[in-house]
């Protein structure tokens, strides 16, 4: 439950931080509309990009595992903003009881082991990610939300995600996107391609050189490496 708490209060901070206060009513500070679904279902198709699925082109193309995690947590950061809007909004209940609820579902529990995980057939991965894109075009109401936390879960252990990795690699995402918006990526001007290399990529072989990097150290160490 810890993880799944801190997750939340650390995604509320990058949301108050990048969005402004008051984010959760459905404006920016900068007057823009926010709609976490349409984050969620077009983040989701970008996942599926991860798979050879195409029959007319590069139908020899693997799938990318690697990507495929790094996306799958790219859409629990907007997962985790849809269930923070939905509890600000609704009232039902706290951050912490929400944390708690999750932790006791019969998906996440699947999560909550120190054995390495394997990934599931591929069909089935893209029926996972498709069942998230179905759920969050549909109106948003406790059953929806009750109904993309199993999804979620489900596909994160399809995608050899277990708890403790989820966790990792969302506090490490959680810290790039942090690190993207003080090097201008809202502006236009951030750079993406380090050295060659995706900053997603960077950022994960930071972690898995020392995996008990603070957030803190995990943000010095992406500035070290940012080709400014």
């Amino acid at each position: 439950m810890n993880k799944l708490l801190c997750m939340l209060e650390l995604q509320q901070q990058l949301n108050d931080s990048t969005n402004g206060k008051g984010w959760e009513k459905g404006i920016t500070k900068h007057g823009k509309k926010i709609n976490w679904r349409r984050c969620i279902y077009m983040e989701s198709a970008e996942m599926i990009d991860s798979f050879g699925w195409k029959h007319w082109k590069s139908i020899e193309q693997e799938t990318d595992y690697e990507n495929l995690q790094i996306e799958i947590v790219d859409v629990w950061h907007f997962v985790l903003s849809l269930l923070l809007e939905f509890t600000h909004t609704s009232g039902a209940e706290t951050i912490e009881a929400l944390a708690e609820r999750m932790s006791k579902t019969p998906e996440y529990q699947k999560l909550s082991t120190d054995m390495p995980l394997s990934f599931g057939n591929d069909d089935l991965l893209m029926t996972k990610i498709e069942n998230v894109m179905r759920l969050s075009l549909i109106p948003i109401s406790p059953e929806m939300i009750g109904a993309l936390i199993e999804e979620f879960f489900e596909l994160a252990y399809l995608g050899a995600l277990n708890a403790t990795q989820l966790y990792r690699l969302y506090v490490g995402k959680n810290i790039l996107n942090q690190f993207r918006q003080d090097h201008g990526y809202k502006e236009g001007h951030y750079i993406k391609i380090w050295d060659g290399q995706e900053d997603n990529a960077v950022m994960k072989q930071a972690w898995e050189n020392n995996p008990e990097m603070t957030p803190d150290e995990l943000y010095a160490a992406l500035k070290a490496s940012y080709p400014a």
